[in-house]
């Protein structure tokens, strides 16, 4: 469908409910009324309203099909046969919204997928034996070499063969941490070079690069989704047997053609019909008044059926900043001092802790000097002259290089970055380095058990922070070191084996395993392949919102239940009276109206104000988690 004719649809659609809005009015007040026992405003407004219900009703009674169009019609010409017009307007106006806001999300995941295509570098730069030229990325074959520079994408898997740099790979395996590439290290399209010139030789390009990969899964799994039957469609469809079955055994047992259309009318569907859109609308309202975007019906409803929730690291139960979380001088040695000498070491480092250590001390009176005679030894640590003296920071088997006998390693050694500072062969201390946890995740992973939800952690981390994240967080189960496509498998292992999966992710590698989960929760921080992939998007970064989001749709599947329920019982009982002759048209329209507006209201409870909204997330509450095992620079 074009973008022009798309719009058409929705203005007439719009066009629609207006129309039967102020229908509704004029019928309620009475506004115009020519014929004295015939409202014409409102009769019209039903037809011309309800004519997108008529036309489908048709459609699905050519096909055989019970469909909640179905239903609706027949209760809708049931309520105009005995001149309850306004409840025939009130259902036509709930369901047009309905149509309407389903229609809003159509077409979106596509535009997604090619934003993401448009991320890697058409043109690069590639190595020929008379230089650097220019090339496009089409025209790269395996074994070139190109260069990527500082701040750029690496358009190719590869290894490289020459430079020194940190990549940020998070979109493809999730790592919290920039990652030191040097000769031999391979390299993933999509991911940002940030410091230093980096060759790169060429081995998969295209579709057949991880990054690629991400793309082919993301569309594979939007063409291959099945689309769900709508509840209303379900539960109004076995009202509609219902109705029926009892209408014809009536006619047959009694021949009272009166008895027969008072059992069709008391035993219609719209308390379903309307209820049922007037709850999902009113949760998906309640839903974004606590922050979170629910793309669709159909998504809320799934949400209510939620058993496992697949959460993850990297910018979803962590901030992805490490942060010094402890700070362990030698004794006699000051905090401030420990401090001082390794930011001073560290000033003109490029490492990523090296900046953990420098925000540390961002703004205190530590005095800090210009590092002289700097020398850095990949995976190891650094030496320099601070005051004139000489220091070594690093790691615990650098120092034992330097011939510095350092402090004995803690007995509850966990697996943040332990960087340790000496001078003049002194050992002054050690500092620790992690990753962030969100101050909300530990209680939101405790609410999910709570509701019994399974919890499982996947990251591209490895087995040793996962572990410890596991369990800080008390999740069920933890995997750790996946790739994009393993994390994709993980889900749809998962949902073969009868879950109802709901994955919560931020970034790019996640994207693919949003899309094959039952129910994608993205982040709002998260990339914008992340929120278009996903079913739900969380306004910020607060995980409490999925435990509030979960909670909402399970009570709007509890309404939609008793509602259901409660209409079989009104109707089991106002056909038994219909059919016996105890119930006149006027009073079973009577009864069906009364009872429709019960489970009218009983929906609309979802549309009052949430009374209390979850906490917002601050990261000054932060609980530390290990980092990645990475040395300083």
């Amino acid at each position: 469908m074009s973008d022009s004719h798309g719009e058409r649809v929705e203005s007439l659609a719009l066009g629609r409910i207006a129309f039967v809005g102020l229908a509704i009015i004029a019928t309620w007040l009475r506004l115009w009324q020519p014929l004295p026992h015939f409202d014409i405003v409102g009769f019209a407004a039903v037809l011309i309203g309800g004519y997108p219900i008529f036309h489908e009703a048709l459609a699905d009674l050519v096909s055989r099909r019970m469909t909640m169009e179905l239903s609706m019609t027949i209760a809708l010409i049931s309520a105009l046969a005995v001149g309850e017009v306004f409840t025939a307007l009130v259902i036509v106006f709930f369901v047009l919204i309905a149509e309407v806001l389903e229609e809003l999300t159509v077409g979106r995941g596509r535009r997604a997928i090619q934003d993401l295509l448009n991320l890697l570098p058409q043109q690069v730069e590639m190595r020929h034996p008379d230089g650097v030229q220019s090339a496009s990325l089409s025209e790269l074959r395996i074994g070139d070499v190109v260069l990527v520079r500082p701040g750029g994408r690496v358009p190719v898997d590869g290894v490289v063969v020459g430079g020194h740099s940190f990549i940020d790979q998070a979109t493809i395996t999730g790592e919290s941490m920039p990652v030191e590439k040097i000769p031999g290290t391979r390299v993933y399209a999509g991911t940002v070079n940030q410091s230093g010139v980096l060759e790169i030789q060429t081995e998969t390009v295209g579709g057949d690069t991880a990054f690629g990969k991400i793309i082919e899964a993301v569309e594979q799994a939007e063409r291959s989704r099945a689309p769900v039957q709508k509840t209303a469609d379900r539960l109004a469809g076995y009202l509609v047997y219902f109705a029926l079955t009892c209408a014809a055994f009536t006619f047959i047992l009694t021949h009272n053609a009166r008895s027969t259309i008072s059992v069709v009318i008391v035993a219609g569907a719209c308390g379903i019909a309307a209820g049922t859109p007037l709850a999902i609308l009113g949760a998906i309202g309640r839903a974004a008044n606590h922050g979170t975007i629910v793309k669709g019906g159909l998504y809320m409803e799934t949400l209510s059926k939620v058993d496992t929730v697949v959460l993850d690291k990297t910018g979803t139960l962590t901030l992805g900043n490490p942060e010094v979380v402890s700070i362990d001088p030698s004794p006699g040695v000051g905090r401030e001092r420990l401090l001082q000498v390794a930011a001073s070491a560290e000033r003109y480092s490029e490492h990523p802790l090296a900046r953990a250590i420098l925000t540390a001390v961002n703004g205190a009176a530590l005095g800090l000097v210009n590092p002289e005679g700097f020398s850095y030894t990949p995976g190891k640590g650094i030496t320099c002259r601070v005051d004139g003296e000489y220091t070594v920071v690093g790691t615990r088997a650098f120092l034992l290089e330097q011939g510095i006998k350092a402090s004995a390693p803690p007995v509850d050694h966990d697996s943040s970055s332990e960087i340790l500072i000496a001078q003049g062969g002194v050992h002054l201390g050690n500092l620790r380095i992690a990753d962030v946890l969100r101050p909300e995740a530990v209680e939101a992973v405790r609410a999910l058990r709570q509701m019994s939800i399974r919890t499982v952690l996947l990251t591209g981390d490895a087995a040793s922070i996962g572990r410890a994240i596991g369990y800080q967080l008390r999740v069920d189960e933890v995997e750790a070191e996946l790739l994009p496509q393993q994390k994709l498998d993980r889900v749809r292992k998962l949902r073969s084996a009868g879950k109802t999966v709901a994955m919560v992710g931020d970034g790019i590698n996640d994207a693919p395993a949003l899309m094959e989960a039952d129910v994608g929760i993205a982040m709002g921080s998260g990339t914008e392949i992340a929120r278009e992939s996903a079913n739900v998007l969380l306004l910020g970064n607060d995980l409490l919102k999925v435990v509030e989001v979960i909670r909402i749709a399970r009570r709007c599947h509890r309404i939609i239940m008793t509602n259901f329920a409660g209409t079989l019982s009104v109707d089991a009982a106002g056909v038994a009276l219909a059919a016996f002759g105890f119930l006149n048209p006027v009073l079973a329209a009577l009864i069906h109206v009364t009872s429709e507006m019960v489970f009218i209201l009983n929906s609309a409870r979802l549309l009052s104000r949430a009374s209390k909204k979850p906490r917002p997330a601050s990261s000054r509450d932060g609980v530390a988690i290990p980092a990645t095992e990475q040395t300083t620079a």
